[in-house]
């Protein structure tokens, strides 16, 4: 259960000022204080809960950490996407790419932690757009002419080549656009809670495990460039993230009581995936000025070579400001609205179950209904603005940064507006996405794997609700999944099967039935809806509890989810404000407890009276 902070409307100390706190212990947290604060979930001492404001200088080193956590999953969509755009050769727009994502992800951070669900809560790009995404790119009309695989052929100027990628960028930008205005009305209208009734664990489980395992071709092809840098790579990944996660590395710091000293950082556990891309890309320079790597194009391995994709820092611009409509006017096409929904829904259940983890860690009460909703409207709010900037992908919310609030036990949610700086500043800076392009692709073959195979594992860990002795569960989940991979195999392989004759209706089944989270998200629902099973035997019982908070005071919920700025408060305060379904609503217990209090001090006045009279004290004034 969620423990609420005792001094959630105090202010912390400034780290430092108390003589006896010291650093030096290795049970410490990774960054900050531990005094003040409060306590998250099981009792974790944390050194600021989310309302609190940590001095400048951490917010600015937590909110870059939290940027790097996030970078991996930020870089991975674009490059990933390349190859459905044509541009798997044209390493600088790749580069452009990676700084919108960058930028548009600092502008939704903002708007979800000030004006959203209010928690410290990253936003980025979202995997569970990339299915329908490749589904829809893959379709007979929209696959890439073959002159755009050899990259003798490509010229990255020419008019006729901007032209093949930006048409596919900007069909994909209209799609999402549309796709996000369903997520907009869900969360604003407060139907979130309305579909929550009715999917469950074994709706989820197929839907986010088919995200990942149909990608495992891509990262095989990549990693195929040269297993030995790639399994490199994932040794580095490894070693860092689970056998050295508990390993402090003591580094200088320096605080006002105890000047300069050393404190324990677990650096490793902080940032795993960077630190081992940054060392396998290291060793590949090492290699290729040793020349131990071929310098042939036609020969394998040379892909791993630094100086392949290295061309694109001297052709990046050092300052570029992304802006909506970059690539051009979004079209739409019926075909992969649909599609786009089943990532819509996967990515607004995804961000539900990360708001209540999130407030778990931060040391926050579990988020009422109309905060959930209004986060859920913003995220869709995220989206439009994805596919108006052009991302190639909407947003949603990050649970590996939901997992650093745990390690670095600091919940404020001014770090993660530092951190939303910093991506911004990153995405107008064109040199650091170009150097992001850079990469060896054995590398990020590499890293998806890991990747990859998370995201797996974190779909089927929503089995844990459910009864997994039941033959029903098992039966439904392993139908559904087997199903999400074979039906679209089948589908890539025979669409001339599918046709109708009416293309618009070819297009749309085509892309509905080569999207494997559809496929297996859609059984899923259907026979957990239909076949008889109990509430506990579905996981839904255990679903519910684990999303049901305590019985915290009204005055701590609205001071972490009211509107900022004294919006429905002070300013705007209207009658009807208050019925909207993504608006703060006042409580008959907040009248009742300010009833009780004002009883109270009548009762106090009333007994000071009668001992004063007693006494013969003079109280009149």
């Amino acid at each position: 259960e969620t423990e609420t902070p005792s001094n959630v409307s105090s202010g912390l100390d400034t780290p430092g000022e108390h003589g006896s706190h010291c650093h030096s212990s290795p049970a410490h947290a990774a960054w900050g204080p531990e005094e003040g604060g409060g306590t998250g979930h099981r009792g974790t001492k944390l050194g600021y809960i989310v309302t609190d404001v940590p001095p400048w200088y951490l917010c600015i080193l937590l909110g870059i950490q939290h940027f790097l956590t996030a970078m991996g999953g930020l870089v991975a969509i674009p490059l990933i996407l390349s190859e459905g755009l044509c541009l798997q050769h044209d390493l600088l727009t790749q580069s452009h790419l990676i700084s919108t994502i960058f930028f548009v992800s600092g502008i939704c951070t903002l708007l979800q932690v000030l004006f959203g669900v209010r928690l410290p809560i990253i936003q980025g790009g979202t995997f569970t757009f990339l299915t329908p995404t490749l589904a829809m790119l893959s379709l007979p009309s929209w696959k890439c002419p073959a002159w755009t695989q050899n990259a003798t052929l490509v010229n990255a100027s020419s008019p006729e080549f901007i032209q093949v990628w930006q048409t596919r960028m900007r069909e994909v930008q209209g799609t999402i656009i549309v796709a996000s205005c369903f997520q907009i009305f869900v969360g604003f209208s407060g139907l979130i809670g309305f579909l929550m009734r009715f999917i469950g664990p074994l709706t989820i489980a197929p839907t986010i495990t088919l995200v990942a395992l149909p990608l495992f071709e891509s990262a095989g092809d990549m990693a195929g460039q040269h297993w030995g840098v790639a399994f490199m790579t994932i040794f580095f990944i490894v070693l860092f993230s689970q056998y050295l996660k508990d390993v402090a590395v003591p580094l200088p710091s320096y605080q006002r009581a105890e000047k300069c000293h050393f404190s324990p950082i677990y650096l490793f556990q902080i940032f795993p995936v960077l630190l081992g891309l940054s060392l396998s890309w290291l060793l590949c320079y090492v290699l290729t000025v040793a020349s131990v790597l071929p310098a042939a194009p036609a020969a394998y391995g040379h892909l791993a070579r630094t100086d392949t994709r290295g061309a694109v820092l001297a052709q990046a611009p050092w300052f570029r400001l992304p802006y909506p409509g970059q690539w051009g006017r979004p079209t739409v096409s019926l075909a992969g609205i649909f599609g786009m929904l089943a990532g819509v829904i996967s990515s607004m259940l995804e961000s539900v179950g990360d708001y209540y983890a999130c407030a778990r860690l931060c040391g926050a009460p579990s988020p009422p209904q109309h905060a959930i909703s209004r986060g859920i409207g913003v995220e869709g709010i995220g989206c439009l603005l994805a596919g108006a900037w052009g991302t190639g992908s909407g947003t949603t919310s990050y649970s590996e940064n939901v997992g650093a609030l745990g390690i670095t036990k600091v919940g404020s949610r001014v770090v993660i507006i530092a951190g939303a700086c910093a991506m911004l500043l990153s995405g107008i800076f064109g040199k650091v996405g170009a150097m992001l392009a850079s990469i060896p692709i054995p590398v990020i073959g590499g890293m998806f794997l890991v990747m990859f195979g998370v995201i797996t594992a974190v779909g089927i860990s929503n089995l844990q609700y459910t009864d997994m002795n039941s033959s029903r569960n098992i039966f439904i989940f392993g139908f559904s999944l087997f199903a999400g991979l074979t039906i679209p195999n089948w589908a890539n392989k025979n669409s001339t099967l599918l046709e109708t004759g009416i293309m618009q209706l070819d297009q749309v089944i085509l892309v509905l039935l080569t999207t494997g989270m559809f496929v297996g998200g859609l059984l899923g629902f259907i026979l957990d809806n239909t076949i008889p099973g109990t509430q506990e035997e579905r996981g839904l019982l255990a679903w519910k509890q684990s999303h049901e908070g305590g019985m915290e005071s009204s005055q701590l919920v609205s001071k972490v989810y009211d509107l900022p700025f004294g919006i429905g408060t002070k300013y705007c305060n209207v009658s009807w404000f208050h019925y909207l379904p993504a608006c703060p609503k006042r409580l008959p217990c907040d009248n009742r407890m300010n009833e009780l209090k004002a009883a109270g001090q009548k009762n106090s006045l009333k007994a000071s009276l009668e001992r004063n009279s007693e006494t013969g004290d003079d109280t009149r004034i």
